[in-house]
């Protein structure tokens, strides 16, 4: 694979994530810890029959002989998929999302600290631009939801990606380490671990429906590329990436929600997609 080629897989891993929030506003009756819980039951569903399909019973060998750093990424899964959901209970949409703005600098700092990698400037520039971009997107709007409860579960979403960029570009050289049946592992814990919050389960046929395709397209699928693509791409840049989840979740919300789009939103979102292509196109003219 080259790298435009994972670059644009990132894209649209970045475009099936975007599709929760606009795909939730479509619910019934499910609502909080039980939209996290279904989209992680049916994320763990859609993986292991996917799985056992591809794999078979390598699937269980390679649970059972993956070792600590696929245990450690599905735990990252795990908080991935269930703080953000937290959060939100916690704190506004806004500061939950300026937040994970933060991804970026962190996965860049551990890449460093951990893997002894050396960022260009190019790098660097493009994660300040883009954090600036999404903090202008939803600055303006954050009002009097602030608590530094939902702040802080929020930043273990960051975090805990950064981690798991870190450990699969750890991993990345060592072909005998199969960690796709990590992000199986990180959904069967965040559904177990949410089920109790979530019960007495109130989602009707429709949405169940509805959170059937967030497990199986807006989770399963991207999170298996994403592991594929590290392979591929740095931990900075799947990160930095991973941005465009923002900017196309406000879209989607704009096309399909009836969302207006403020002045604000407009400016950070084109420094976001800014820093993106300004990125790209320079380690295009390296390559």
């Amino acid at each position: 694979m080259t790298h435009r080629q994972a670059v644009g897989l990132m894209v649209l891993v970045t475009l099936l994530w975007s599709i929760a929030g606009v795909v939730t506003r479509h619910l019934d009756s499910a609502r909080s810890f039980e939209v996290t819980f279904w989209r992680s039951f049916f994320t763990a569903l859609s993986l292991a029959v996917g799985l056992l399909a591809w794999r078979g019973r390598g699937l269980w060998t390679s649970l059972r002989d993956g070792g600590r750093w696929l245990w450690l990424s599905g735990l990252c899964w795990a908080v991935m998929f269930t703080a953000f959901m937290l959060a939100l209970t916690l704190t506004s949409v806004a500061y939950v999302l300026v937040t994970m703005a933060l991804g970026p600098v962190i996965t860049a700092l551990f890449s460093r600290i951990f893997l002894r990698f050396t960022l260009p400037w190019s790098t660097w520039l493009a994660i300040v631009v883009a954090g600036l971009g999404v903090a202008v997107m939803f600055g303006g709007e954050s009002g009097d939801a602030f608590t530094l409860a939902g702040v802080l579960v929020a930043c273990c979403v960051p975090l805990a990606g950064a981690a798991n960029w870190t450990v699969l570009q750890r991993v990345r050289q060592q072909r005998q380490v199969d960690m796709l049946p990590a992000v199986l592992i990180g959904a069967i814990v965040s559904a177990l671990i949410t089920l109790p919050l979530a019960w007495p389960l109130q989602a009707s046929g429709h949405d169940l429906g509805l959170l059937a395709l967030l497990g199986a397209v807006q989770l399963a699928l991207p999170c298996l590329l994403v592991v594929r693509l590290s392979r591929h791409l740095p931990a900075a840049e799947i990160s930095l990436l991973a941005l465009l989840e923002v900017v196309f979740g406000v879209a989607w919300a704009w096309l399909w929600a009836a969302e207006q789009l403020s002045p604000n939103v407009l400016v950070g979102g084109g420094m976001v997609l800014l820093a993106l292509v300004a990125k790209e196109t320079a380690g295009l003219r390296k390559s």
